[in-house]
């Protein structure tokens, strides 16, 4: 048996490619949607495609399930748990008419890859569909299985969330029962061999979960040892309460994702091509057709930048920006250096914002203002000169840090929105103020003030955030 994981950092997501060398087929779990990574991965491997599988209907990423039946006719493997309302709508709505080949499993039911044999475990509560796989090399004379996907059931310290149905999608009332359900397929859990190996679909960063791990695999006996949420498990009542608080605010964008994934994620084909554009040709395009979204470091943004400029550095914060920022229907031009356009791309495609119609190499900016392209600034001030500030009538500090942050200190009077939920907040905010914007350190705050100056807002940053604030007051 060959086991590769194809980690995407930016999201913090894991896909495994499983193959039977003796047969040369292969399987993909939990892909993302721009698919010529793994295919590529199992050609190099000697290995072809033949099926794909998810665990559960994601909510920060569009699957690329689909998108492997439609480029290499892979068969779908998806749950049947759960009820009508999460399981997938597109099984028998090709894009060219017909079905796919596909198969809704049910709790026990197995299926093979050549010598390997997956067997479907419902693990609800994260979501009521999700599935578990367990995973036996038969290939190999095993008469027990050697590890199990967990997609977002169990990861190495945390399990993951039950809350998203109702903070994400809005469908109220769920995520107290979704915890209890979580409860019952922990306890499922605890009763498999602790030799197993346990490889989930996130790690450290990811937002469906509190406590996630940086380490990209486990055992269930270390986990049963040291996860603090299993251990919590060992009543219902206390699990639910610890399960359900301190969960950070999920993005947007998430409600989306939900959508799409269980409607069917649209078939990409193949990468956008951007086209390349001089500073020049930036200069004459009309901003009221396009969004510039910008990669470069904030020095560069905050000194000058197009106007209405999304500014998105490639980091760990740029699918949470552009996830809560942009949305499908707006039309791209990045602006940033050529080795990282690709990879725009992809993060972008990731989350069905596919519209990436341009680029422009950010030592253009020259050009573009001597063509006549006008650039405009981000104001930042140091937290002395934000002290100063506050309390006047026309000022309105906005802190967009989690709740959790927030509740454990805040500047005087000041407002709570995470970042990753301001644009479900805009209408609260009035356009007669003055917002002094911070956060922890200086760079979500950085982020939402480009967005909401993009709409018109008058917005300052705090330089350093809420870490200068205390520094400067222990000094004082």
């Amino acid at each position: 048996m060959l086991f590769r994981l194809v980690y995407d950092d930016m999201l913090a997501q894991g896909a495994y490619l499983v193959g039977c060398q003796r047969t040369g087929e292969a399987i993909v779990f939990d892909p993302e949607r721009d698919v010529d990574r793994y295919v590529a991965l199992a050609r190099r491997e000697g290995l072809r495609i033949v099926a794909a599988a998810e665990t559960h209907i994601h909510a920060d990423f569009l699957c690329g399930v689909r998108e492997l039946a439609e480029q290499v006719g892979a068969r779908v493997y998806v749950s049947g748990e759960g009820g009508a309302d999460w399981n997938a709508r597109w099984l028998a709505s090709r894009p060219g008419g017909g079905a796919y080949d596909a198969r809704a499993l049910r709790h026990g039911e197995a299926f093979k890859v050549g010598h390997i044999e997956f067997t479907a475990m419902h693990t609800p509560g994260h979501t009521p569909e999700h599935l578990s796989y367990v995973v036996k090399d038969l290939g190999a004379g095993a008469q027990e299985p050697m590890g199990v996907i967990t997609g977002d059931f169990v990861f190495v310290g945390d399990v993951g969330r039950p809350d998203l149905l109702e903070t994400a999608a809005g469908q109220r009332g769920a995520k107290e029962p979704g915890a209890r359900q979580l409860y019952q397929s922990v306890r499922k859990f605890i009763d498999l061999p602790d030799s197993l190996q346990v490889w989930p679909a996130h790690g450290a960063g990811s937002a469906c979960g509190k406590a996630l791990g940086a380490v990209p695999q486990s055992t269930v006996g270390y986990e049963k040892r040291f996860n603090a949420s299993i251990r919590a498990a060992a009543g219902e009542g206390e699990f639910v309460k610890h399960i359900l608080s301190g969960q950070p605010e999920p993005p947007t964008y998430f409600a989306r994702m939900k959508r799409e994934n269980r409607d069917g994620p649209a078939v990409l084909g193949g990468l956008p091509s951007p086209r390349p554009l001089s500073g020049a040709e930036l200069a004459r395009l009309d901003p009221a057709t396009y969004v510039p979204l910008d990669l470069r470091p904030w020095g560069a943004f905050k000194g000058g930048h197009v106007p209405g400029a999304i500014f998105a550095p490639l980091d760990s914060m740029f699918i949470n920006v552009v996830g809560t920022y942009l949305e499908p229907s707006q039309r791209l031009v990045l602006i940033g250096p050529p080795d990282r356009i690709t990879d725009a791309v992809r993060a972008l495609v990731r989350i069905g914002l596919d519209r990436v119609e341009a680029w422009v190499d950010a030592s253009q900016m020259e050009q573009y203002q001597r063509a006549g392209g006008r650039l405009t600034t981000t104001r930042e001030i140091d937290v002395r000169a934000a002290a100063e500030r506050l309390g006047a009538p026309d000022t309105f500090v906005l802190d967009v840090r989690g709740e959790g942050e927030f509740a454990e200190g805040h500047l005087p009077g000041a407002m709570n929105i995470a970042y990753t939920r301001l644009s479900a907040h805009v209408p609260e905010l009035a356009r007669d103020k003055r917002y002094i914007v911070n956060c922890k350190a200086g760079g979500r705050s950085a982020r939402a003030c480009a967005y909401l100056q993009r709409l018109g807002y008058d917005v300052t940053n705090v330089e350093g955030g809420w870490l200068a604030w205390e520094k400067s007051r222990a000094q004082a």
